[in-house]
């Protein structure tokens, strides 16, 4: 039988590793976006695409209630990351 204490340092082993895989799955999910702005800079297209933003809203909160997350919790994580990825668009269009 463990402990308590050892049941919190298992339990926290296992959040620190989540921790790390959502960074990296930001990451990549950076560079892939990172391509999307480099071709609607090349294209002249805007930075922002507010119709699939939307898309993208409804389709992750009804995620997040499949898996048992608050969909308004969701909804701020991807404003955040959208929000993240605008600006990097903008920063792309800007020294093209």
């Amino acid at each position: 039988m463990t402990s308590p204490l050892d049941d919190l340092e298992r339990l926290r082993a296992s959040i620190d590793n989540m921790d790390a895989i959502l960074l990296h799955t930001l990451a990549e999910r950076f560079k892939l976006t990172q391509q999307v702005g480099v071709l609607k800079a090349q294209n002249d297209m805007p930075p922002a695409d507010k119709a699939r933003e939307a898309r993208q809203i409804e389709r992750l909160q009804s995620l997040a209630a499949e898996s048992g997350l608050d969909p308004a919790f969701a909804e701020k994580f991807l404003n955040f990351i959208v929000a993240e990825v605008i600006r990097h668009h903008e920063k792309i269009r800007s020294s093209s």
